[in-house]
């Protein structure tokens, strides 16, 4: 086969897992009409249909579905190997690249990457921020992090981090217009703010747990964010109250800004790990950044 193809088949692997020409064309730094017109040799090659465009998507055919099952297994395999190249280098390098939630990305990946890039100029470092359970594998990431309760069996998992614990709060302001809530069911007559996870649809229920007995509040207010930032800002400005980690809230809450209710209801959960497929193998980059992560408890 000629290397053009080859290159053709790796441009349409890209194309076909982001089902964009725009997002194709960004990520392999190459113009859109000359990733239509590498598509467009492709099929002609192929002599079938691999993509299915419209004027606002692009989605594989079941041509294209059958070929991206083919060769992404095999461009992994040969993205995996380049990478081991840099085990013949005397310092780590290379590209990682890592999907976790918002939390885990600011308060356990961010710390890390602070300490070793800048000993480690050659390793470069691409953090996506995803609250769906992410295929690594299909999505061509070196690894993910995740609350333990929620990794594959099929994954290796490190621990990276501390048992997770939630806390309900509001502004002296808020509270000083609101009753405090007892329980969780009084949470229904207060502004909350609310959380709508891109992957989970509906407004997210806070979740709660005394004494065995579990309770999921779905809570109403006048504002509903999808980011950490913009409920822990609106709770400090006293706009209602916020469903945030422990960890995040903590100073203000020491400092009088905020003020913590129902505690005794927030349980913890099985801290963040990182996973990763079990026969990958792992770079000196990657076994760096793993190890600098890896929970000493």
């Amino acid at each position: 086969m000629p290397t053009e193809s080859y290159d053709q088949l790796a441009i349409f692997s890209v194309v076909a897992r982001e089902r964009s020409f725009t997002r194709a064309a960004a990520k392999l730094g190459m113009s859109q009409p000359a990733l239509s017109r590498a598509m467009r040799q492709l099929e002609e090659r192929l002599g079938v249909r691999l993509l299915a465009r419209t004027t606002r998507s692009v989605s594989p055919t079941e041509a294209g579905e059958h070929l991206l099952r083919v060769i992404a297994p095999r461009f992994e395999e040969i993205d995996t190997e380049l990478a081991l190249l840099s085990e013949f280098r005397d310092k780590p390098a290379g590209r990682l690249r890592i999907t976790a939630g918002e939390h885990a990305a600011i308060s356990v990946l961010q710390p890390v990457l602070a300490k070793i890039l800048p000993q480690h100029p050659d390793i470069h470092v691409e953090i996506t921020v995803d609250y769906g359970l992410t295929d690594i594998v299909a999505e061509g990431y070196d690894a993910g992090v995740r609350l333990g309760e929620q990794v594959a069996k099929d994954m290796i998992a490190v621990r990276i981090g501390p048992d997770v614990r939630m806390a309900v709060v509001g502004s002296p302001d808020y509270f000083a217009r609101h009753p405090r809530p007892k329980t969780p069911r009084d949470l229904t007559r207060h502004n909350c703010i609310a959380i709508r996870l891109p992957t989970y649809g509906g407004i997210f229920p806070w979740e709660f747990e005394k004494k065995g007995e579990e309770l999921k509040v779905r809570v109403e207010g006048q504002l509903v964010f999808n980011n950490i930032a913009m409920r822990l800002d609106a709770a400090l400005k006293g706009l209602g109250l916020a469903y945030m980690p422990e960890d995040l809230v903590q100073t203000h809450v020491a400092k009088g800004r905020l003020i913590r209710v129902l505690s005794d209801w927030c349980p913890s959960f099985p801290g963040y790990h990182l996973y990763y497929p079990s026969r990958r193998q792992s770079s000196l980059a990657f076994t760096l950044f793993r190890d600098a992560l890896r929970y000493p408890g």
